[in-house]
């Protein structure tokens, strides 16, 4: 069994985990991931179960999902649209700064 408390420490030190290393610091199982990627809600780097490679963007999308079913019983698709919502308002604030720094 995996340490969850290393996971962390390791996502630290190494951006990137395996399949394996997802399920445990997330506590999701395999087939969770699997219907994520099928989603298209997280995409990790490689073309098979054993070469794949989730960064730290990855695991926080994972997380938020976790929590989004958990606390809100929201559904795959609903947290695939929460989080397509809150990345377009993150560009809308980055653009937002930009515009201000540069007409102030």
């Amino acid at each position: 069994m995996v340490n969850k408390h290393l996971i962390v420490i390791s996502v630290e030190e190494n951006p990137e985990l395996n399949l394996e290393e997802l399920c445990h610091a997330c506590d999701v199982t395999p087939e969770f991931i699997h219907n994520l990627i099928d989603y298209g809600v997280i995409e990790p780097r490689g073309f098979a179960d054993e070469n794949w490679r989730f960064d730290a963007e990855q695991v926080r999308r994972v997380r938020i999902i976790t929590r989004l079913q958990h606390d809100l019983e929201v559904n795959i698709a609903g947290a695939a649209l929460v989080l397509d919502l809150m990345d377009q308002m993150e560009k809308m604030r980055s653009r937002l700064e930009l515009f201000d720094r540069y007409f102030k």
